[in-house]
């Protein structure tokens, strides 16, 4: 895979430091006794039959390099909020998008929005992080675990209180990702071997996943009419990253997909 193969060696080195005795200890603490998130799954479900954005803070990104390097995450995040975002989803691995738990701890402060860590979690010890640093879900990516790695991140999770985003890129990724519990399914239209996009693999996807699940699309949203195109294809949500951190007016743009209305599914 490449990138992925990279990024995950990357992480395994990140975790050997989370994993000291004395780190972990206190990550375990701190996460068991945090405070209630806010509910992210809940929000991905509008019930005014509109799309729910997930608006995206990143720097960078390996396949496009710099995106926005002086980007702020609390000024960026009360845009978002002010066009109607639903929830929030920021980058915290640094050598790759630039990203830190510094930018998940500002933009949930200043948006109030529910927030979802995305980084590249392979380790129950990064569960308990994502819980202790005050993120309201995570991401776990399919291609990146096994299905018995898959399952137990899953249900630690939740049992953590966190909402878990569980990323795909094909029928059998969607299919492994609904037998470790997910309950929220994103579909992610980049290839992680080209890095090519092609929303017609969302449009796809859609019909493999249930209806109690929240089904979110992710990548290759650039515009409104993209946004609608998943509204259109059943999606309760998009997670828009690049066209709003390169955009001048992220609060426009933002108003603007959230105002499409969804497919009666």
């Amino acid at each position: 895979m490449g990138i992925l193969d990279d990024i995950l060696a990357t992480k395994r080195d990140e975790v050997t430091v989370l994993r000291r005795p004395a780190t972990r200890e206190m990550l375990q603490r701190v996460a068991l006794a945090a405070p209630p998130t806010r509910r992210f799954a809940d929000a991905l479900r509008r019930d005014d039959g509109h799309l729910a954005v997930i608006a995206e803070f990143k720097r960078r990104s390996p396949s496009k390099g710099e995106l926005a390097p002086t980007l702020d995450p609390g000024t960026t995040a009360r845009s978002y909020a002010d066009g109607g975002a639903a929830a929030l989803s920021v980058l915290t691995d640094r050598p790759y998008f630039g990203g830190a738990i510094a930018d998940l701890e500002a933009a949930r402060q200043e948006s109030g929005l529910p927030t979802l860590r995305k980084d590249f979690v392979i380790d129950e010890i990064q569960v308990y992080e994502t819980r202790a640093v005050g993120a309201d879900a995570m991401l776990l990516i399919v291609a990146a675990l096994d299905d018995e790695r898959l399952a137990d991140l899953h249900a630690l999770g939740v049992e953590l209180g966190l909402d878990v985003l569980v990323e795909t890129h094909d029928d059998h990724e969607v299919e492994r990702a609904l037998r470790a519990g997910a309950r929220i399914v994103g579909v992610n239209s980049r290839s992680l071997q080209t890095f090519g996009e092609d929303l017609s693999i969302a449009e796809r996807l859609r019909a493999s996943i249930p209806p109690e699940c929240v089904a979110v699309a992710e990548s290759a949203v650039r515009s409104v009419d993209d946004a609608q195109r998943m509204a259109d294809a059943g999606f309760d949500a998009v997670l828009v990253g690049e066209a709003l951190v390169r955009t001048a007016d992220p609060t426009s743009l933002c108003a603007s997909m959230a105002a499409c209305e969804r497919s009666g599914r």
